[in-house]
């Protein structure tokens, strides 16, 4: 616990901080800049402060190791990006795909597709870099706009975040607040259908637009993937064992890392790659080379190599916050949100003002999940309410918001795998808006309603 004689500006350090991001996203200048030089300005804050330079130096290194798995799960999105096009899986499936596209509403199957795909595979960038990226070439095809339809692609991976029993962030709430799965998902019905439901009717009435083409493009599409690439739908094995994986309770990093294997693997034996081709095409990327000019600017991943800058960025934005919480520059923040609470609706819309700005501020959804979900369930205690329903809110709000932000590590990512940053996609990703408005909705009118009974 910081002594009390440490006291930081936080207003400054935070201010600082933000600015530096801010300013590097304005002057196109790499995040992570942005990111040291408020560790630095953080860090001599601190030393000013009384913190020694172990304490700060310790707090770096801590919140580095914190971190190492989520390092490997990004290289690994990278590596899988590649090896699903180089061996041929998401030619493939775009193969087959193109087949079945006449008269059937795209972006509505393609949302329905990738909630359901997501909760099965636990984790919603994972979910895009894979089954996401194929279904990106079909839409692609069908002369979708790339923007709106990486937002529906977004809306349905990010329901695994939110509900896939298979999802770390999911878990990590539920432990944050000690309630298993069985406990919550009645809770998170609640909110979870009608989110489905109204998202899926707002894409099938965007979508309509583009359900009637010509589907000449296609048949290029189809004729060029066919000339140039070995496929089979023996290829649909490698993705169908990603699914099986994740339902036995794998671990994300063993089943991606399994999934980069067997695509290597199937690159040489169903791609004529040599083994060092595969193995360079996994760290410096992937291009296809087919008589389509616009199928090739598809089919193309930058590997291992191009997660370096988005890892940069993770290491930044934690050591920062590392130091933000060693020096309690957020503990401000925390206080006045959750001081003169008087209502259990104001207690719930204060959990989700909390825990998405945490998420804004932090870059990631964890700190989102970890401070409102410790420092709020004595508060829910207070005013009788479960805290499976603090659980609901931390997950319809900071968890799902993530990725509309230019700077938070998944939009990153996702800029990374499909070319499209979070300001193009963001205004279509409507799940993303739509669930911490219906968090919040449901949780004024039940309040009004037992107001009603009291009455």
């Amino acid at each position: 616990m910081t002594s009390k004689k440490f006291t930081v500006n936080s207003n400054l350090v935070l201010v600082v901080s933000i600015i530096s991001v801010i300013g590097c996203m304005l002057m196109n200048i790499p995040l992570y800049v942005g990111f040291f030089a408020g560790i630095i300005f953080t860090a001599l804050s601190m030393y000013s402060a009384g913190f020694k330079i172990r304490q700060i130096f310790n707090t770096m290194i801590s919140s580095i190791v914190e971190i190492k798995g989520l390092i490997f799960i990004i290289m690994l999105i990278g590596a899988t990006t590649t090896v699903w096009l180089s061996s041929g899986v998401i030619p493939t499936i775009m193969y087959y795909g193109f087949n079945y596209m006449d008269g059937v509403n795209f972006m509505l199957a393609a949302f329905l597709i990738m909630t359901v795909v997501s909760i099965f595979m636990g984790t919603a960038v994972g979910t895009i870099s894979t089954v996401g990226i194929a279904l990106m070439g079909i839409g692609f095809g069908l002369g979708i706009p790339p923007e709106m339809l990486i937002g529906v692609l977004v809306s349905g991976a990010f329901i695994a975040d939110k509900i896939s029993p298979l999802s770390g962030l999911l878990n990590l709430t539920m432990s944050t607040v000690k309630r298993n799965y069985l406990q919550i998902i009645k809770s998170f019905s609640i909110t979870l259908i009608p989110l489905i439901i109204i998202t899926a009717i707002i894409y099938c009435i965007m979508g309509s637009q583009y359900t009637v083409n010509n589907y000449s493009s296609l048949e290029v599409y189809k004729e060029a993937i066919i000339n140039d690439i070995n496929i089979s739908p023996f290829l649909l094995l490698m993705p169908i064992l990603m699914v099986i994986l994740s339902l036995v309770g794998l671990k994300s990093t063993i089943t991606i890392g399994i999934g980069v294997v067997c695509g290597g693997i199937f690159s040489v034996a169903m791609q004529d790659m040599s083994i060092l081709e595969a193995i360079r095409s996994i760290m410096f990327g992937y291009s296809a080379q087919t008589a389509s000019a616009e199928l090739n600017s598809i089919l193309v991943s930058g590997g291992v190599v191009s997660m370096i800058d988005v890892i940069l960025i993770v290491v930044g934005s934690v050591v920062l916050i590392g130091l933000f919480e060693k020096s309690n520059v957020l503990g401000p923040i925390i206080n006045k949100l959750i001081s003169k609470v008087n209502s259990k609706f104001q207690l719930i819309f204060k959990t989700g003002i909390l825990s998405s700005l945490m998420t804004i501020i932090t870059c990631d959804q964890t700190v989102g999940i970890i401070l409102p979900g410790k420092t709020l369930q004595n508060k829910y205690e207070e005013f009788n309410i479960d805290s499976v329903v603090l659980a609901r809110t931390i997950s319809d709000t900071g968890t799902i918001i993530a990725p509309l932000m230019v700077w938070n590590v998944n939009s990153i990512i996702i800029n990374s795998v499909t070319g499209i940053s979070a300001l193009g996609y963001a205004p279509y990703a409507v799940l993303c808006y739509l669930c911490p408005a219906i968090t919040i909705i449901i949780s004024w009118l039940t309040y009004r309603r037992k107001q009603k009974e009291l009455s």
